[in-house]
């Protein structure tokens, strides 16, 4: 069941990261249609900002295909255990990373942590990020620059060298990008000028790991219910949020995930440097 853009009343937290528990309504991370098949049976993923939204989403249909996770975030524990119970009601481990992924030896330390503790590594998801809404072009000074490509860009870069020594021929590498990095946001430049780093990372990293026969692929939502929404948006914008593309609703987590689920499995074995993008019909090039 979907949620039309007229159920988003105005709201905003006074917290960055914005926690799942406090959204009105709760977003839909999962649905009783939604029938695992063991697409991803005996595998382990890595979800970076897997505590709520996307990544929680992602977490709970991965372990309804039969995979372990363990899901890095930044503090919001509440959030995280209830990711971790949903995890774990599927019969599957769930491990709990919390820590700040600007930190290069921390995500060295959280990769190492997952294979130590679940044995292996198949995929990895680098899902977190942040996102700030900026009226002027002074906003975005040498701070906010630190800040955002320190949470959206370079731990693409520590988690995938940390990971690759552990992954092997058929593993999966799938990056977050955004429609933003296709059409731009001008009240979100900083945040999509990150989310084109992500698209350029994705299609370059594919055609590195080509001879090794794992996959890069990506995902480029649109406007999307997540927490990422009332910690980045004015109140006032976020009642009625998803008007804006054809469909004329917010897309919830678990349409997205499915994307991920589909990237991740066989089922994809012949893509890569490729994105998806679940958009509401918004027609994107490239």
């Amino acid at each position: 069941m979907t949620i039309s853009a007229d159920q988003i009343p105005a709201q905003t937290q006074d917290r960055q990261p914005a926690l799942e528990s406090e959204m009105t309504p709760p977003p839909q991370y999962d649905r009783d249609s939604y029938k695992g098949s063991g697409k991803l049976k005996g595998k382990v993923a890595l979800i970076t900002g897997g505590d709520s939204g996307i990544g929680r989403s992602v977490a709970v249909l991965y372990a309804k295909e039969g995979a372990d996770v363990a899901i890095v975030y930044l503090d919001e524990h509440g959030d995280a255990e209830k990711t971790q119970q949903l995890v774990e009601a599927q019969g599957r481990r769930c491990l709990l990373i919390p820590g700040d992924i600007s930190n290069d030896q921390f995500c060295g330390e959280a990769v190492q942590q997952t294979v130590d503790q679940l044995g292996q590594l198949d995929i990895l998801v680098s899902n977190a990020a942040e996102q700030y809404t900026e009226g002027d072009m002074d906003e975005i000074d040498a701070a906010r620059l630190g800040s955002i490509f320190g949470t959206n860009v370079f731990p693409m870069f520590y988690f995938v060298n940390a990971a690759l020594p552990h992954l092997k021929e058929g593993s999966s590498i799938i990056i977050t990008t955004s429609i933003n990095a296709y059409k731009g946001n001008a009240s979100l430049l900083s945040y999509s000028t990150t989310k084109g780093a992500n698209l350029a990372f994705t299609r370059s990293l594919a055609s590195r790991l080509m001879d090794r026969k794992i996959r890069v692929n990506g995902v480029a939502p649109g406007p999307i219910w997540t927490p990422f929404i009332p910690d980045a948006m004015p109140a006032e914008s976020v009642e009625g949020f998803g008007k804006q593309v054809p469909m004329q609703r917010p897309g919830q987590p678990v349409e997205v995930a499915t994307c991920f689920v589909f990237l991740a499995s066989e089922d994809a074995s012949y893509m890569t440097g490729q994105v998806l993008h679940p958009n509401g019909g918004v027609v994107v090039g490239g």
